[in-house]
């Protein structure tokens, strides 16, 4: 096991954000549903990619992947078992995405993952809600985790669900959309609105009829049934956050390409709030491009964070660069990401000497002037990356343990933030993490 080694840099020059996490396990999915062959290109080559392909492979989709493109001939909408136990890895898509397709089928199927969604990533919500719709869905240590084992069929009514969540949401209008007959999705507490909106752009594209009332309310009409298509994942507008934040930090010029901003991801607004919060950032929208400019002066601010959920660690950082206090709120849904990242962000930086403090819902950031220091990643890729570009503002080192995390989202990112001449270097690991858990 490596860590990270960071020391306070200057960044020049230019990367390419890496493709979309979120796109690129739609695309394998929606593909693996539809009738004849797709190919996806620019997909993300990540762990989280890793486990959605092995998964829609196990449900019998044939699937073949080359360097720059996944060949996929998909199911036509019918799941009939599968052929082993499915391992969502760390990927809470393929849990909740997977446990959808899975109610689609009248054999058994059997879910589970690694320690993180077996014990922070709940399924009650989707698991109740499956059950109303006359699912099999059970979680087998009765506890609302996985692993759990999920046969259908679904039967075509109403029901509800919780949905501060959007990924079990998104997991109901997926499997609802090819059964035979109507459904109707009540949501209560609707978040994430962004990510719910992401998968019905899927809906629209392949001309999958439904109905969106506020959120609030669904009514899909199914059983959806589309040629396989052609499809280029885009940029990922979660991972662009890291490298225009460390540009931020440390006062650098960087230029970021392959950013396309019409693309319906809902973490494209955290640059708005950097723009807001004083950030000289410019976006050329037909060349895909952001340059982040010198000589911004960031400002604390208050921050609804609930549609763009994932770049909570990463504007905690910036703020501890702002001028005056920023305060981040409805942020409740984010102790049960990958790690509780409230708690997390707030111990970590605690150590490099932020002053942060951890609310119910949010977190309250004051400038602060940050130290090296030794950190853990809890195992979160976010966490990790957050951490890394707070420490290439730091004054002297920061050591960042159990960083292989990282390949869930931006296998690319110590070589890509080396190319901007970041301080950044990955280490042989030589005794105990300081891990604040």
């Amino acid at each position: 096991m490596n860590n990270y080694l960071v020391k306070k840099s200057v960044l020049k020059g230019e990367i390419i954000v890496p493709p979309s996490k979120s796109q690129t396990l739609r695309a394998i999915l929606f593909a693996s549903l539809g009738k004849g062959k797709s190919t996806i290109y620019h997909y993300l080559q990540s762990t989280d990619t890793k486990a959605m392909l092995q998964a829609l492979k196990l449900l019998g989709a044939t699937i073949n992947i080359f360097s720059d493109r996944l060949e996929i001939i998909g199911l036509n909408g019918k799941i009939n078992g599968a052929d082993d136990v499915i391992n969502a890895g760390n990927s809470g898509i393929v849990l909740r995405f997977c446990s959808g397709l899975a109610a689609l089928s009248k054999k058994p199927i059997v879910i589970t993952g690694d320690h993180s969604i077996r014990h922070l990533r709940s399924m009650e919500p989707l698991l109740k809600s499956l059950k109303s719709l006359g699912v099999n869905a059970i979680s087998t240590k009765d506890d609302g985790f996985a692993p759990v084992i999920i046969y259908g069929p679904i039967m075509s009514k109403k029901t509800t669900i919780q949905g501060e969540d959007s990924q079990g949401v998104s997991a109901l209008i997926i499997a609802s959309s090819f059964i035979e007959g109507p459904i109707e999705i009540s949501v209560e507490n609707p978040g994430e609105k962004p990510w719910v909106s992401l998968t019905l752009s899927w809906l629209e594209r392949l001309k999958i009829p439904y109905a969106n009332h506020d959120f609030e309310k669904y009514q899909i009409l199914g059983p959806a049934t589309y040629e396989g298509f052609e499809y280029i994942v885009p940029g990922d507008l979660s991972s662009l956050s890291f490298p225009i934040a460390a540009a931020l930090i440390t006062n650098s010029e960087i230029t970021i390409k392959n950013v396309d901003m019409n693309d319906p991801q809902g973490d494209k607004e955290l640059i708005f709030v950097f723009q807001k919060m004083g950030a000289l950032i410019e976006i050329e929208e037909n060349e895909k491009i952001i340059r982040v400019k010198k000589g911004g002066v960031l400002s604390g601010i208050t921050v609804d964070i609930n549609n763009f959920i994932d770049a909570l660690t990463i504007l905690a950082v910036v703020a501890c660069y702002a001028n005056g206090e920023t305060r981040i709120y409805n942020a409740s849904i984010a102790r049960g990401k990958e790690c509780n990242r409230l708690h997390a962000i707030t111990t970590e930086l605690k150590k490099m000497g932020a002053n942060i403090e951890e609310t119910e819902d949010g977190l309250i950031i004051k400038k602060s002037e940050l130290k090296g220091a030794k950190l853990y990643s809890y195992q979160d890729h976010r966490m990790c990356m957050s951490l890394a570009v707070a420490g290439l503002g730091a004054i002297g080192e920061t050591e960042i343990s159990d960083i292989a995390c990282v390949n869930k989202t931006f296998p690319s990112f110590l070589k890509d933030f080396q190319a901007l001449s970041a301080e950044f270097s990955e280490i042989q690991f030589k005794g105990n993490s300081s891990h604040g858990g």
